[in-house]
């Protein structure tokens, strides 16, 4: 029974198969959608990211950075602090508690007086957090601890307006409270807490490879394909003897091996655009700084940009599409281009007429076949990238469905379903 069963399973999938096959084969026309599409003539270029960078000492203690991953740093401002003990890093914590109270209280006391409504302040909250989230969204921490203020201020303001009853005379009791125990505070934690500034202005990493070292702005102009190919065979690992670097230049280099053929098509000075994907993921407008030796069909290029620096303090070895020229428009499938032949009477002939050739597609409309001509940008494998010509209603559009196969097409010719 079960033999049975299998079999007659078998033969029902083998009609299923056979009948769509034969539909296929017997199908008058096919047809597939147009959509937009950019064509690239493009070159790979594998390479490093270089950058001018000081590297900072490692510190004995509990070290805890104060700056975030491409945060801009002046000259003598806070990188990180260095705690003695865990005791002194949970003073430092409570006394940035403190510090915290203290400037929310200090706002609260200069606005007690204000007669808001508490909706008002409930929006001024919402617009705050709304604020703060999308600031995350973007990955942008430049106003974080202004955002983050902004939000415990709305709250506090209308904790103390408007759900805790408290006075103008209490607030102030309570700020000089706390603004006398962060005092003594600070005095015990003096000795046991260091602060570590930056000895010159830059933009701050807490990633040191050991390339800083082997590889700056400085050194890549000796590179050669070859040269640049070990470094990058040969990483030398993260460097547990640095709390962190500080970018000191506003401009970064990528130093890449590319083929002798596309590399004689640049030029030192002119801007060219590189596709980066990975966590800078966008094109970058660069300049060739220079284009170096050659060896055995790789020739070495280093290009240099000024923008971005603060997405790239991460990135080291790389692999980008140099792109040398680009074609927009709509693709189609080469099985549904055609050239087709129209005739045209001649007025005031003695009715002859010319024949001219358009080259185009036949879109599918409302089971109709419409002649819609393109002209060609871009020739890829087994499509074209083409500009749609005309105007009105019989053009061109994304999301047109084309005919890719069919005999005997003309413009209007109603197909049967």
């Amino acid at each position: 029974m079960i033999t049975f069963v299998v079999l007659a399973l078998a033969a029902v999938i083998a009609i299923y198969f056979a009948y769509y096959v034969f539909q296929a084969f017997n199908e008058p026309y096919q047809t597939t959608q147009v959509y937009s599409y950019t064509a690239h003539d493009s070159v790979t270029a594998e390479g490093l990211v270089v950058r001018k960078a000081l590297v900072l000492p490692a510190q004995t203690g509990i070290l805890e950075l104060t700056r975030a991953e491409g945060e801009k740093v002046g000259k003598g401002q806070q990188i990180a602090l260095v705690y003695r003990d865990s005791q002194a890093q949970a003073s430092q914590a409570h006394i940035e508690e403190l510090q915290l109270s203290i400037e929310l209280l200090e706002e609260a006391v200069s606005q007690s007086g204000d007669l808001e409504s508490a909706a008002r302040l409930d929006e001024d909250i919402i617009q705050s957090m709304v604020a703060l989230r999308a600031s995350y969204a973007l990955g942008d921490c430049t106003q974080l601890r202004e955002q983050v203020l902004g939000v415990k201020s709305s709250v506090l303001k209308r904790g103390y307006t408007y759900g805790d009853g408290l006075t103008s005379a209490d607030l102030s009791a309570r700020l000089r409270q706390l603004r006398e125990e962060l005092s003594v505070l600070t005095r015990q934690s003096a000795r046991a807490t260091t602060r570590v500034s930056a000895p010159t202005p830059g933009v701050f990493s807490s990633l040191v490879d050991g390339y800083e070292s082997r590889l700056t702005p400085e050194t890549i102009y000796q590179l050669t394909p070859t040269s640049l190919q070990e470094l990058i065979n040969s990483p030398a690992g993260e460097d547990g003897g640095a709390m962190g670097k500080l970018i000191t230049s506003d401009t970064w280099y990528f130093a890449a091996n590319l083929p002798e053929a596309a590399a004689r098509r640049l030029k030192e000075g002119e801007s060219v655009s590189l596709r980066f994907s990975g966590e800078l993921n966008r094109d970058v407008e660069m300049t060739v700084d220079r284009i170096g030796s050659t060896e055995e069909g790789k020739t070495l290029v280093v290009f240099s940009s000024n923008r971005y620096l603060i997405l790239t303090t991460l990135l080291r070895h790389q692999t980008a599409e140099l792109i040398f020229e680009s074609w927009t428009g709509l693709r189609i499938p080469k099985q549904a281009l055609r050239l087709v032949e129209f005739s045209q009477q001649i007025p005031d002939s003695d009715g002859s007429g010319v024949t001219t050739s358009k080259t185009g597609v036949y879109a599918l409309v409302n089971g109709r076949t419409e002649f819609r001509e393109v002209s060609i940008l871009y020739e890829g494998s087994d499509y074209y990238v083409v500009r749609p010509l005309g105007a009105g209603r019989k053009i061109l559009r994304a999301g047109d469905a084309v005919i890719t196969h069919g005999t005997g097409l003309q413009d209007g010719l109603l197909l049967e379903g």
